[in-house]
C-alpha cells in the first residue's frame, strides 16, 4: 500500500500525534523530564512493534525482530522556548516542497519560529496541511549538520500543538525520522533550504 504525502508526514500512532513535541497546557507529570522522554520512547517502540497497529511504518514481517528506534541521549539543553511570528498575508501562503520520491508536496506556511540555541538565534518555518480547515498542529521539518553522518540525510521532523499565545516548547529530544526511513512505501516532504540549520542538533531520533 502506498501512503499519501499527508499520511507520510502527519499520520502516526495516536499517542505520537498527541505527545510528540506538543506545546501548551498538558497533564501534570511529576516524573523528571528525562524519565518522561524515555517512557514516551518506550511507548513508541511498543506501538511500532505491535502486529495490529496499521499505522506503524515498520513492515509487518520485520516487527517481531524490531529492536526499537535509536536515539541520542536525552539532553535538556535542546529543549528551548520559541515564539511564532505568523504570516500576515490575507491569503494562505502555499509552499511547494520536494518529497523523498522526487515529487512536490504543497503545504501552507503558518509562520516562523524564533528561538535561541546555545546562544545563537535561529529560525524554523512552521507549516500546516494545505487542506486543513483549522490549523491545530504545526509541522516543522528541519535539517542540521548531523544529517548524512548520524541522522537521516533528508532531515527530521517536529510536530507542535498550536497555542493561542504564540509561545512554544521546542523540544529537539522529540525530533523524529520521516516514516520513509523505515518503509519505502511512505513519501515524505524534504525540509526547505530555510529550515536547514547551520548547527548540529544531536538530539532526538538518529539512524541505527
Amino acid at each position: 500500500m502506498t501512503m499519501t504525502r499527508a499520511a507520510a508526514r502527519l499520520l502516526g500512532p495516536a499517542f505520537l500525534l498527541a505527545a510528540a513535541c506538543t506545546s501548551g497546557p498538558a497533564p501534570v507529570d511529576a516524573r523528571p523530564y528525562e524519565q518522561q522522554v524515555l517512557a514516551f520512547r518506550a511507548e513508541k517502540d511498543a506501538a511500532f512493534r505491535a502486529a495490529d497497529n496499521d499505522e506503524s511504518p515498520i513492515p509487518i514481517a520485520q516487527r517481531p525482530d524490531f529492536a526499537g528506534l535509536v536515539y541520542y541521549p536525552v539532553d535538556a539543553a535542546y529543549r528551548v522556548p520559541a515564539s511564532l511570528i505568523e504570516e500576515r498575508s490575507t491569503k494562505p501562503v502555499i509552499i511547494e516542497l520536494e518529497t523523498s520520491m522526487g515529487r512536490i508536496d504543497r503545504l501552507r506556511k503558518v509562520g516562523a519560529l524564533g528561538f535561541s540555541l546555545q546562544g545563537r538565534p535561529l529560525r524554523l518555518t512552521a507549516f500546516a496541511d494545505v487542506n486543513a480547515r483549522t490549523v491545530d498542529r504545526l509541522f516543522v521539518p528541519f535539517g542540521d549538520l548531523t544529517n548524512q553522518s548520524e541522522t537521516y540525510r533528508g532531515g527530521r521532523y517536529l510536530q507542535l500543538t498550536r497555542t493561542a499565545t504564540g509561545l512554544y516548547d521546542l523540544d529537539f529530544n522529540q525530533a523524529f525520522n520521516p516514516y520513509c526511513v523505515y518503509n519505502y512505501q511512505y513519501e515524505c516532504p524534504v525540509p526547505p533550504p530555510e529550515n536547514r540549520l547551520p548547527v548540529a542538533i544531536p538530539a532526538g531520533e538518529k539512524l541505527g
